[in-house]
């Protein structure tokens, strides 16, 4: 997550809100820095969604 560039519109938070939320404060939270592969295709399509492509998925 490029918390520099990241805008916090919570496009992320709609698609994966089980791994990323944005606060009363306006920022943006990761809440699961390593979601289980079952969550893939929703961070995945988070990534996709992000309109400064701050979301770069990282395979071990």
């Amino acid at each position: 997550m490029d918390f520099d560039v990241c805008e916090s519109n919570a496009l992320c938070m709609a698609a994966a809100p089980e791994v990323f939320e944005v606060r009363d404060d306006d920022f943006l939270y990761v809440l699961d820095e390593n979601p289980p592969e079952a969550l893939r295709e929703k961070v995945e399509k988070a990534a996709k969604s992000c309109p400064k492509q701050a979301i770069t998925i990282l395979d071990d």
